[in-house]
């Protein structure tokens, strides 16, 4: 019974168009403000997004106002005021960063998970009023105000975060986006060495896969063509110092290891070993790279030659 109401819920914040004009304003002030700080150019758009982490940073600064606010119910209800407020607080300063990445990431999604996150954010933020009016009430000496603003806060919360894991186990915004098999395995023909022109992105098929092939400086590298933050065509986008930019959204990726360079992606590319027989240019799926123990080399996946 519960389940099919939330779902009922879900379709109908997604098919709410009414959110879609309101959310259009927001996404080109949010680019302004970002354009303006120079947040979109460098390391700060990386940082924001968690390509340093490996992961979105915005579901990882979450668990702090969650568990802080949680915290701070507990503290109240034995009866320690000043405990209680100062776990308020930390939550407070976790929720602002929750709202600057939060804000970050959404601009980079489109109808109905742009929908969801209007609302996602609405009541994130109408969670964090109610708990800084609590924070303050408390400084003041009106605890019995400040544990009712708490009380209302903290199902405010829980329905963001509700909205929140559908985007991610819904709508897959923040997960990985491209094919972790292992196809092919084996070294397949995709494309004559003739028909690979210098300095442009070229969509091949290798089994089931869609494959990106880039030769620059005389090297063929091969990536996989969706991009990883929500599977944009690489073979569309542009390259630059030895990496690819998604044309979608602007992440950038380097040609040789499939690293992410900058956001809003944060997984790496799969890459793929080449080698040239035959006229043909063939590809197979490059084993995922491992960290070596303390003190011995890794290894490093090198072009394959015939």
């Amino acid at each position: 019974m519960a389940q099919r109401a939330l779902d009922r819920l879900l379709n109908a914040i997604e098919g709410e168009d009414r959110l879609d004009r309101p959310g259009h304003r927001l996404v080109r002030a949010l680019a302004f403000a970002e354009n303006l700080a120079g947040v979109t150019r460098g390391r700060a758009r990386g940082f924001l997004h968690g390509v340093w982490l490996g992961h979105p940073l915005h579901p990882v600064l979450t668990d702090l106002p969650i568990g802080s606010w949680t915290t701070a119910l507990v503290l109240d209800l034995t009866g320690q005021k000043r405990a209680a407020r100062a776990a308020v607080g930390v939550g407070l300063a976790g929720a602002l960063a929750a709202v600057v990445t939060g804000l970050h990431d959404w601009q980079h999604t489109h109808d109905n998970a742009r929908r969801v996150g209007m609302v996602h954010g609405t009541l994130n933020t109408l969670a964090v009023a109610l708990y800084g009016w609590s924070w303050w009430q408390r400084g003041r000496g009106h605890h019995l105000r400040g544990r009712l603003a708490t009380l209302l806060g903290y199902p405010v919360i829980m329905a963001g975060g509700f909205l929140g894991g559908a985007l991610v186990c819904r709508h897959r915004v923040g997960v990985d986006q491209t094919g972790r098999q292992l196809d092919p395995r084996h070294f397949t023909p995709v494309l004559a060495e003739r028909d690979l022109t210098g300095n442009r992105p070229h969509r091949v098929r290798a089994g089931d896969v869609d494959v990106v092939l880039v030769r620059v400086d005389g090297r063929i590298h091969a990536l996989e063509n969706a991009c990883p933050h929500l599977g944009g065509p690489l073979s569309q986008g542009w390259l630059r110092d030895g990496s690819i930019t998604c044309p979608w959204h602007g992440s950038q990726f380097e040609l040789r290891s499939g690293e992410s360079l900058n956001g809003p992606a944060t997984a790496p590319v799969p890459c793929f070993q080449t080698r040239v027989r035959d006229g043909w240019i063939e590809v197979r799926r490059a084993p995922k790279p491992t960290s070596s123990p303390p003190g011995s080399a890794l290894v490093h996946q090198q072009e394959v030659r015939p």
